[in-house]
């Protein structure tokens, strides 16, 4: 049986925190569909930008192209990204995120064929609505807020779907189609939410990561545990160890990385100083799959290299949720994401309605009655909750204060 005064408690801050979540999460929704398809809508105007329409002679060696790229491009290049064959652009790339920047070369004659920079994209601005709200920093932390209560939600969500008595297949797992709109729209609420929260948890779990203040406080546990990447994973700590006049030539090193036989796209980041190293690595779907090899730039000996085995547990993890958040492995993942972003977007909007359309007498917030107190459980989930999620934990605080001043003030005149 469920404890009925705590079900209203959590069912009137179920409707609360669904009603100021509503807005901002059909627009996460809408806008994590559409990006999950970031590469088949840019993919052909790049095609057409990467093949190469007249093939004549040979290609300049990579050694060429590079210092072709570092005279006339305004940026040095950050790495090269290999291809598949000898008739697409060779592609220089500079930055990193919102910074990044990435020319297209004509490996026969020399010619910059194009600049792709990542901000100019539509797709930028797709993704800079669903992680910021075009806010900035201020709205990283709104989309993190709103997140942190989505946790909140599903959880009070389950415990008000709970049945009260007993379980029966319509209402509780099934949508009930004639028994008016409201029901019709409650089901469709709590059936889909029910049957797609362990989803959307995952979904959380893979983006809070990207956030400002649980991202940070992510890294920091990360560090102070020892459980993120090797410190010689970044090749800002690794070294050439041997000194020559010149580098080895860039070709020799494409060699080298051809040969190592890495899955997916491979990345060659290029030195800048004479300490700098060439550093071999891959983008890959499905991060098990990664790699990383240091060489020096002088004798192209592999210094230091890791793989997944040597990434920490909690780095792991993070990789692999944010890898699922992005539907990365595979066709299966992706449309499993987009079905999450619709179920949500679903869920969410038959919620409104089913508000929309109950008995319009005041707010319609479940009343809770006065002789109620909060049991130890439920303060030791709020804590625990508080703990995980620092912003979930500060808007606790707020409303604490608030409610208790609010108080203080009733006091005062009465």
């Amino acid at each position: 049986m469920k404890n009925k005064k705590l079900n209203s408690w959590l069912w009137r801050w179920h409707v609360i925190a669904g009603l100021i979540s509503l807005p901002f999460v059909l627009i996460l929704s809408i806008t994590g569909g559409i990006y999950l398809f970031k590469d088949n809508y840019e993919a052909p105007h790049l095609a057409k930008i990467n093949q190469i329409k007249e093939v004549k002679g040979q290609p300049l060696s990579f050694q060429k192209q590079w210092e072709v790229v570092q005279k006339k491009s305004s940026k040095k290049p950050d790495e090269i990204i290999l291809n598949k064959n000898n008739v697409q652009a060779t592609r220089f790339a500079s930055g990193q995120f919102a910074t990044k920047s990435t020319l297209y070369l004509n490996p026969y004659s020399g010619d910059i064929l194009a600049q792709i920079r990542e901000k100019d994209s539509k797709m930028f601005k797709v993704r800079k609505l669903h992680g910021e709200l075009l806010m900035g920093k201020f709205g990283t932390k709104i989309v993190e807020l709103i997140a942190c209560w989505l946790i909140v939600l599903i959880i009070t969500g389950i415990y008000v779907w709970w049945p009260k008595k007993k379980w029966s297949l319509k209402g509780v797992f099934l949508i009930r189609k004639k028994e008016g709109r409201r029901n019709f729209f409650r089901d469709l609420h709590a059936v889909t939410a029910f049957w797609f929260s362990v989803l959307l948890l995952m979904i959380l779990m893979g983006g809070l990561p990207w956030t400002d203040v649980f991202g940070d406080y992510f890294k920091w546990m990360q560090k102070v545990t020892h459980t993120g990447y090797p410190v010689t994973w970044q090749a800002t700590n690794v070294h050439s160890k041997s000194f020559g006049i010149e580098t080895i030539p860039l070709d020799s090193v494409i060699g080298i990385a051809k040969g190592m036989d890495l899955k997916g796209e491979i990345h060659i980041g290029l030195p800048y100083k004479k300490t700098d190293v060439f550093t071999v690595s891959n983008t890959v779907g499905d991060p098990h799959y990664l790699e990383i090899h240091h060489l020096d730039q002088f004798s192209g000996k592999e210094i230091v290299s890791h793989d997944w085995n040597d990434i920490g547990v909690l780095m792991r993890g993070r990789l692999w949720f944010m890898a699922f958040h992005q539907g990365q492995f595979g066709p299966w993942n992706k449309y499993l994401m987009l079905l999450t972003a619709i179920a949500l977007f679903t869920l969410s909007l038959s919620a409104f309605l089913s508000y929309y359309l109950r008995d319009k007498k005041g707010w319609g917030i479940p009343k809770v009655p006065k002789n109620f107190t909060v049991g130890k459980v439920v303060i030791g989930l709020i804590i625990l909750l508080s703990l995980l999620l620092p912003l979930f934990g500060l808007s606790v605080l707020l409303i604490i204060v608030f409610h208790y001043g609010k108080k203080l003030s009733a006091n005062k005149i009465s």
